[in-house]
């Protein structure tokens, strides 16, 4: 009889040809267990996704209940559902007058590939900018955002019309016109390695925008939802985008993404075409159900409050002539170290003591440090001792 490892390997499609292969059983709090019962600490919150921890008991909760409710019953936009209602009225409670109107949608680059359609269609122009080193997701719209050409050049042609410029670079803010749809940018870079942006350079972006009729488009898949110390990264600029772009940590674990904007915006998609946008599992009810219930433990449990505090604790303990630097905002955190060689042998070790972590897609030689909002300090002590460990080990 065939192990799980081999039918995975068998029968799944892979993407890589070298997968972790460990395997999991169960999840609670920061913690996963393996078929072993061997306990690991995760690290990277299932990159950016598990903020309020693994099965927690409210989130569990919300979606036994909607299951045993009533799960799909129509594509998007057609049936009253509370699920979808009352978690769109909980958003726009928390967010600027502007950013009152969700789409809902399953997943991140779905939100990328909505907001694309809906800046084309609300300026009626084709061009599309975004910044290098930029991670959008992986469908053909959002691969094109993309500011990394080793992950793209398999896959050309890709969309017309769309520009690069530099992130955080005042200069480059002249290449966005008046033929200028949207500009697309993380509030704060994710898989660049973690990227903060100026305050002075986010004002003047959003300065641009107003000026070219330019929609401004904040992609907060990754540092939404209380990662960065604040419920929303650009609460840390006083910058308001006019599109908005949630998924990962917004549904406690369950598939969903949204993009946000104005009913004013949102409001094209309703003629000229009918249906502008259409999806048949966007917000789907259990998927909402789960996300309106982790909004609500991140302000309940007040989730947020320590974040920042415990994000300056990860750097004070992380240091070691190795660790070039420890960058970042909140639970947003990327350790650098010389070269992704070295790093790999230390992630590796971590692995092997019970320590999830990973690096960057455009930044290979930075640590990954993300973990569920939860974690204590006494957990980042033990996690930054066997971080420590580790480099001593690699490095002799």
């Amino acid at each position: 009889m065939q192990t799980q490892r081999q039918l995975f390997l068998k029968h799944n499609a892979q993407t890589s040809t070298t997968p972790l292969l460990l395997e999991f059983v169960k999840a609670k709090g920061i913690y996963m267990y393996d078929v072993d019962g061997k306990k690991y600490m995760d690290l990277i919150a299932g990159i950016g996704v598990s903020n309020v921890g693994h099965c927690h008991p409210t989130v569990v909760e919300a979606v036994k209940k909607q299951a045993e409710t009533y799960m799909h019953l129509m594509v998007y936009g057609e049936f009253v559902q509370s699920p979808q209602v009352n978690f769109a009225k909980a958003l726009a409670s928390i967010l600027p007058q502007n950013l009152d109107c969700t789409y809902f949608v399953n997943s991140g680059t779905e939100a990328v590939e909505g907001a694309m359609k809906l800046a084309k269609r609300y300026t009626n122009r084709t061009e599309l900018i975004a910044c290098k080193n930029s991670y959008h997701g992986s469908t053909q719209g959002s691969l094109t955002l993309m500011g990394n050409e080793e992950f793209k050049q398999a896959y050309r042609p890709l969309l017309p019309d769309v520009k690069f410029i530099d992130f955080n670079s005042l200069a480059d803010l002249g290449k966005i016109t008046h033929k200028t749809a949207a500009v697309f940018i993380e509030t704060v870079q994710g898989e660049a390695g973690i990227r903060i942006p100026d305050a002075a350079y986010l004002i003047a972006l959003r300065k641009k925008c107003n000026e070219t009729g330019t929609l401004l488009i904040f992609d907060e898949i990754q540092c939404g939802f209380g990662r960065t110390g604040k419920m929303f990264g650009f609460e840390h600029f006083n910058v308001i985008p006019d599109v908005l772009l949630l998924a990962k940590g917004i549904g406690g674990g369950m598939p969903i993404g949204a993009f946000i904007s104005s009913s004013q915006i949102m409001s094209v998609f309703t003629d000229n075409p009918i249906l502008g946008h259409i999806t048949t599992f966007g917000g789907h009810p259990v998927s909402c159900a789960a996300g309106l219930a982790t909004l609500q433990t991140i302000i309940n449990e007040d989730l947020v409050k320590d974040v920042e505090v415990k994000g300056e604790l990860f750097k004070s303990l992380l240091k070691h002539p190795a660790i070039k630097e420890v960058r970042g905002k909140g639970l947003m955190l990327a350790a650098e170290f010389e070269s992704y060689d070295i790093l790999k042998k230390i992630i590796d070790g971590c692995i092997e003591d019970g320590i999830i972590t990973d690096w960057f897609l455009h930044c290979s030689n930075s640590m990954r440090i993300a973990p569920p909002l939860i974690i204590t300090e006494d957990e980042i002590r033990a996690a930054c001792a066997v971080i420590l460990k580790n480099v001593n080990r690699v490095l002799g």
